[in-house]
This record gives structure tokens, sequence and C-alpha cells, in this order.
């Protein structure tokens, strides 16, 4: 596999950056002779406290002088920045059946095989997309401190999910006085911009501290025609068309297809212009209010409580409904006659005994809207202390709250649609002319009504157990018990598939969690240390099963400005209760099937139709994956430093969904494309054609992903010239493999896959001088697919007033830069990688009390 390098941009900028260091270097207030030592640094990964074991981790920090740096509203957009989501992330985006969710991607694994942590606890999964982990749209971006990630397994300390990585949230605490802020910022593409509110108060005293506040941010909706491809015309057959019996499709007779968003295509065909009407991009309307605090009870006892609640609506727009129509024969929208009746047709008052079929777009019933509205609100209450000398515990409880509304207007019911079409109330040559009555009597407004309910109490004990030659040997034993409730309802109308454009099925259900977990700290020589780590989950629920998680950590520090580690562990990732539980699903399918094509008189291959059931299957079991890392860290000065980790992920037994022709192949040919999982398979009759397919997820096959993260920080100090800080994080994809049969070896996804770059890398240079501080990004984003590399550049000052405020001026992607087209998951761009804003400028002012 060829390696990418960086990019020309990437090295100018980096060379910018160390030239104008030097340039000003005599200056610089730095320690070249002697070499710095590493920071001590408490971080995520690790219930013990040690403060000198921050190298012992591969662990990013984004806090909170970042976070305002960067311009971002949201959580979901600060990571989407971040060089480890290799291969994007899933957003808010119009028409999707999870329309306002945003999740975080690790590696590229999946968003589901990320864990979200708020201070340490893990976060509600959202229910209107389950086995997505995660909705970070759901935690105010203005409470935050700092964001950790973990780019490392940890089953063994936090549970089930952590299979690619660990993102922590973390509360701001220790705040005093009052901040208001209000900001602003316009997208060179239409419709995009966003606007931000908030007010925070802190009081920290001697025995109590407590922070709160309330946050508004608002993101505008982007229409598809504003946006790159838009400007071309969407193509689709279900414009106005029917089949010919003997020339095959062609435009309806006697309608206007040339207006309303229809047109011809050079086939004769008509057309519709969806690009013209949907949106791409959501429109966004999130509002929270949050308090966390803490109390001393006596010398060695606090109290700890934490509050927040997210309302997040959304509005999305998709074309009007697209559908097939079966007319009657003699109707009067039945206009096929084929040869029936010979070259003239049928004479008045005859029939040929053929239906009409008709691809049509219900564009006089108007656009599909979709409204959301989740509820998102996480409790929290929990004590820690000292018993005794050597003892200390902690616990909590903890109470989760996510409620999902979904409604669509403008949705067809197809049996009230053949109904007025057969009895000739809605003509297909004359839709627009229908009467409102007809039209409103065919249109549903369809709902969705989803929830997650997650309850979590949990106690540790910290113990320091004896000496040994490198310091105290430390370990935690703790116990949780996971309670979680989830329900996904439908409409009975899209449940039943009878809607067009729309369809679901319903899904709930119950998982209980009891688990019990160590780590043991064992400092073997004052440079050296092993870290013990196990975790046993018994999981209660549909797909019950017990399992257990190991990890070892090693960290040898040789030099004060030297720090080496490795760890290796197994995780494990459940199944999501959506995908266990989901009501039975109906529908037809196109396959291919020797037997069934014989059956039919028909050669093979052949295309032909059979029943398929999707089923929620409950023999899904869980995801086995294995973890290796290895990194270095190297201070050799206070002004630099710079870390390389390298990491190897295998999974084995994946949860996958499999279609129908997946399973059809596996009955045939179980050598070459895997056996069927357990829950899934083909029905058939006795003379081999099939009767029905029984589809949906199972486990087979395996995953494996091998990389390096880098991360290099310079900081210099230049008297009067103020000071210079720059951080660069790259993320190299040395070899990823993807194997959906368990059969063979895996196919190598590299830089040809579209939505698979080799490498992500974030050039960060901030400058501050007295009242001042200037910032200038790099993004760069390597070649994929067709599309080649992309890079982006963002800028921002900053000026602290004399009246305690701070005025921001931005801007992101100054050289109004856009992502090649390639079509990819629906859309002229990926989605998850890429956004096609354009340059967005930021206007931000900062009041202090």
């Amino acid at each position: 596999m060829t390696r990418s390098r960086l990019t020309a941009s990437i090295q100018h900028a980096l060379l910018a950056t160390f030239a104008l260091s030097a340039a000003l270097h005599g200056g610089a207030t730095v320690a070249q002779d002697d070499a710095a030592e590493l920071d001590a640094t408490e971080v995520t990964g690790s219930r013990l406290a040690r403060g000198s074991d921050g190298i012992g981790l591969p662990v990013v920090v984004i806090d909170r002088a970042q976070i305002d740096a960067s311009g971002d509203l949201s959580v979901a957009d600060l990571l989407r920045d971040s060089t480890l989501a290799s291969a994007g992330n899933f957003k808010p985006q119009s028409g999707s059946s999870a329309q306002s969710l945003a999740t975080i991607d690790l590696r590229g694994l999946g968003s589901g095989r990320t864990l979200v942590l708020i201070d340490g606890r893990r976060v509600a999964t959202n229910p209107m997309s389950a086995t997505s982990g995660t909705d970070l749209n759901a935690i105010p971006l203005a409470a935050v401190e700092r964001i950790e990630i973990l780019a490392d397994g940890a089953s063994a300390i936090y549970g089930a999910d952590a299979v690619s990585g660990v993102v922590n949230i973390v509360l701001r605490k220790d705040f005093d006085g009052a901040e208001l802020r209000y900001g602003t910022g316009r997208t060179a593409v239409e419709g995009g911009d966003l606007q931000e509110m908030s007010a925070l108060f802190g009081s920290t005293g001697e025995r109590t501290r407590i922070f709160g506040g309330a946050s508004a941010e608002k993101r505008g909706m982007v229409f598809t025609r504003d946006q790159i491809g838009g400007g071309a015309r969407g193509v689709s057959q279900f414009g106005n068309n029917y089949y010919d019996w003997s020339t095959g499709v062609e435009a309806v007779p006697g309608f206007d297809c040339g207006s309303r968003g229809f047109y011809l295509l050079a086939s004769g065909q008509c057309s519709f212009d969806f690009n013209s009407v949907a949106a791409n991009e959501a429109k966004i309307d999130r509002k929270s209010v949050f308090v966390n605090g803490e109390h001393a009870i006596g010398d060695d006892w606090n109290v700890q409580f934490a509050a927040s609640s997210t309302r997040v609506e959304s509005f999305g727009r998709y074309a009007p409904t697209p559908g097939s129509l079966t007319v009657d024969d003699g109707t009067p929208n039945d206009i096929n006659f084929g040869t029936a009746c010979g070259a003239g047709g049928c004479a008045p008052g005859t029939t040929d005994g053929l239906p009409t079929y008709y691809f049509h777009r219900f564009a006089a019933a108007g656009n599909r809207d979709g409204f959301t509205d989740a509820l998102s609100s996480e409790y929290f209450l929990g004590f820690e202390g000292r018993l005794g000398e050597r003892v200390d515990l902690e616990a909590g409880l903890r109470l989760s709250d996510y409620d999902y509304v979904e409604l669509g207007r403008g949705y067809i019911v197809a049996s009230l649609a053949q109904e007025a079409a057969n009895n000739g109330d809605y003509l297909l040559s004359d839709p627009f002319g229908a009467p409102e009555a007809v039209l409103d009597g065919m249109t549903a407004t369809i709902n969705r009504d989803a929830s997650w309910r997650g309850q979590e109490l949990f106690a540790n004990l910290r113990f320091d157990l004896f000496e040994l030659a490198g310091g105290r040997s430390r370990a935690l034993l703790g116990a949780a018990h996971i309670e979680d409730r989830f329900a996904d309802r439908y409409d009975s109308l899209s449940e039943a598939g009878v809607v067009l454009g729309s369809s679901g099925g319903s899904s709930g259900g119950s998982r209980d969690t009891r688990s019990a977990y160590f780590e043991w700290a064992l400092p073997f020589a004052p440079r050296f240390d092993v870290t013990l780590a196990g975790r046993h989950d018994d999981v209660g629920g549909p797909d019950g099963e017990a399992t257990f998680s190991p990890k070892v950590a090693l960290r040898w520090q040789p030099l004060d400005s030297l720090g080496v580690r490795a760890s290796w562990g197994e995780n494990f990732r459940m199944p999501g209760l959506d995908l266990l539980t989901q009501a039975d699903v109906y529908s037809s399918e196109l396959v291919a099937d020797p037997a069934t094509c014989a059956a039919f008189g028909l050669g093979y291959p052949c295309a032909v139709s059979v029943p398929v059931v999707s089923i929620g299957n409950a023999d899904v079991d869980a995801e086995r994956s294995e973890n290796i890392s290895a990194g270095i860290e190297y201070a050799p000065a206070d002004w630099l430093q710079v870390s390389l980790d390298w990491y190897d992920i295998r999974i084995d037994d994946m949860i996958l969904q499999l279609s129908a022709q997946d399973i059809i192949n596996s009955d045939r040919d179980v050598g070459t494309y895997g056996n069927i999982p357990d829950g899934l398979g083909v029905i058939r009759a006795p003379d081999g054609r099939i009767l029905q397919v029984i589809t949906g997820y199972g486990n087979r096959g395996w995953m494996r992903a091998e990389g390096l993260d880098l991360r290099l920080r310079t900081a210099f100090d230049f008297g009067g010239a103020g000071s210079l800080e720059t951080r660069l994080q790259a993320s190299l994809v040395l070899d990823q493999e993807f194997n959906t049969t368990g059969i063979g070896d895996g196919w190598e996804i590299d830089d040809e896959y579209l939505g698979h770059p080799e490498l992500r890398a974030m050039l960060a240079n901030t400058w501050s001088v007295a009242d001042f501080q200037f910032g200038w990004t790099v993004h760069h984003i390597a070649k994929n697919g067709q599309v080649g590399e992309y890079t982006t550049h963002d800028l921002q000052a900053s000026w602290r007033a004399p009246w305690n405020a701070t005025i921001t001026l931005g801007a992101t992607n100054v050289t109004d830069e856009y992502p090649e087209r390639a079509a990819y998951d629906g859309r002229p761009w990926n989605f998850y990688l890429y956004d096609a804003y354009g340059r967005t400028t930021t206007l931000r002012y900062t009041q202090s009390f």
C-alpha cells in the first residue's frame, strides 16, 4: 500500500511556523540545555488517581482555550475536526430517520464502537438509532471544560462499546463569577448561518462550589440547490412515467412535463428535479440548562451533584413522495393497451386485460417535511470520602432520560392513492388539477415516538496496599448495576408498510447489566510500572450473556524526558436493543437464485421478486475485539513535546446487517459466502424455489485496523513579543481490512476507497501578545477514492477589553474551499467527512463579571 504524505500546504504551514519561531528565537525563554520533565496529568482511561501516569495512556486533550479558539458551537462540530475520526462522523441531515443525531466514530470503525462518557460516567444511548451510540447534540458545549479522547480500547475499565476508543466530556466546575456570551456566524453558502448564546455563573467557597448556566445554539437549514452539486437537476424515473408494453418506460401523455419541478430527459422520460426543493442540512435549534456542584461534609467526605437538560428541535425537507401505482384495466387512468387491440388501440368501451404501471412523483401533494423534538436529561448524585487511612469510597447514582418525537407531513398512503387513481379522482395526466379534498384524502402525517431510560448505581473502593521498589501499590475494586429501557414506536401505517417513502418496525426492550471490575497498579521500579485491569459484565436481556474483559498496561520512563507505553486488552460491543427487538417488516425484493429462476422457467441469472421479512434477531451475540498499542513520548526541552502511538485492532464476529441476496448466496454456497447467522435463513418449496427470506442482523466476519497517531507541541515565550504555541496532530491509517463472510482473506480498504483517507492532520498555531491572541489552524484530509486532498485554513483574532470582555473575530475555511463532488451515501459529496458551507465568518462577544 502506498503511504500518503503531508501535502505541500501542511509542509508550508509547518515551515512557516518554525521559521517564525526561529526568527524570534533570540528573545525566547526556553530551556534548551536541560531536558524537560513530562507533564504529570490525570486523564481518562483509569479510575486510579495517579498524577504521574499521564504518559501511560494515549490521550488527546481538547481544553477550554482550544474549544473557544475553534469557533464551533457544539461538541459534535468540535469532534468532527478530530484527526482520530478518520472516516468522519454522522451529523444532522435533512430527511434522515435520525435527523437531529450527531455521533463520534473513532478510527472509522463505527460510532457504536466508540464509548462516550460525561465526567467518567456512561452517557445514555440515543433512542432514534440505538445501535449508533450516544447523541453528541444532547451535550451542551458551554458546560464543557475539556474533552479527553482515549485512543485505545477500554472495556476492562468502562465496559461495553469501548472498542476503538473513549470520549470523556469533562464538565466545567471551578468557575467564579458570571459570564454572558453571544456569537453569530455567516456561511458563504446560503442558509447555514449560526448563532450562539450562553449565560454562566459559578462560585467556589471553602466547602462548597457550584456552577450552572443556560445556552442556546442555532444552525440554519441549507437547501440542496445552494450547495455543491445542487445546481445540477436531480434525475429520477419517478417523475411522471408509465410502462408501455410495446416500447418500455415513456412519459405520461397529456402531462405538462416542463414546469413545477418536472422536466423531460433526452430519453423522452419525464423526470423530477428533487434538488430544487429538498434540503441537505437540517435546521437545528438547541437549548440547554445545566448545573453541578460539590459540598464538603466534614473533613473527609464530599457530596456531588449534576443535572442537565437539553432540547434539540430540527426541521428538514425532502422532495415530494415518489411511488409506483398500478391502475386496473379499463379505469380512467388505464392508458396502456400494448398490442392487444392493434396499432390503433382499443375501441371505446373495450379493454385489453392489461393494467398500467406508473412511476410517479406526488408533487401535487407537496413536499415531505420532517419535524423532530428530542429532550435529553441527565441527573447524578454521588458521595466520596475516606474509610480509615488507606481506603477511599466513591458511590453514586446516575439517571438518564431521552425522549424523541418525529412528525412527517406530506406522505402518501399507497392504497388510498391507488383508489383515487382507479376511480379517476386523481388523474395522472393532470395531478395538479385534483381537488384539495382528494389530495388530503390520500396524504398522511406519519409519526414516531422513541425513548431511552437509563439508571446506573455504582460503588468504587480505592486501596493503598503495600510498598514496592517504585512506590506504593494501589488498587481499585468496583461494582455497578446498569438498567436500560428502550422503546421506539412507529405509527401503524408506516409499520404496516402502506406509506410510500416511509417504513419502520417498532422495537423496544430492556437490558440489565451487573458488573464487577478491578484495577491494580504495580510500580515494580521507580520508572517502571504495570497496571492490570479486568471487568466482568453479566448482561441480561434479549441477548443476555456474560463476558470478561482483561487489560494490561506497561509504563517505562527511562529518562525524565522520555516515556514508553504499551497495552493489550480485549473488548466487546453489545448489539443495540433496536436490532434485537424490531418488529417483523414484510416486503419483497428482486434477487437472483438458480432454483427460483428455474421454477419460473427462466434462465440463470435472472431477477425475481421474492417475499422478504426483516426481523429483530435475538440470536445476535456481542462482538469481540483485541487491541494492542504502543507509544513513546519525548520532551527534550520545555518548549518541545512529541508523542507517537501505534495501534492494532481486530474485531471478530462482527454485527452485520445482511441483505436477502447475502443470505441466498450463503444458502447456495456456504464455502464461498460463509455461514448464515443464527436466526436468519431461507425457506424453500419442495421444488427449490424461494418461499421467503428472513433477513436482519447477525454475527459474521471480521475487521482489522492498524495505524499511527502523532502529536507534537511547541511553546515559546518571546517576552514583550508574546508567546507562540504550536500543536500538530496527525493520524495515519497503515492498514484496514474488512471481511463480511468469515471466509478467506479480507478486503483491504485503502485510499482508493471513497470515504477512507489514509491521513488526517491538524496544525494549530496560537500567538498571544499583551491583550491580543491570534490563531491559525490548518485542517488536512488526504486523497480518498476519486476525491483529492482537501485542506482548509481557519483564522481567529481575540482582544481582551479593559472592561473584562473578550471580542473574537474569526473565519473558518478562509480560502472558501469545497470538497470535490463524488456521490456518497445518496449525497453529491461525503457528508460525514466534509462540510460544504464554504467560508464561515464569526463574531463573538463575551462579558465576564
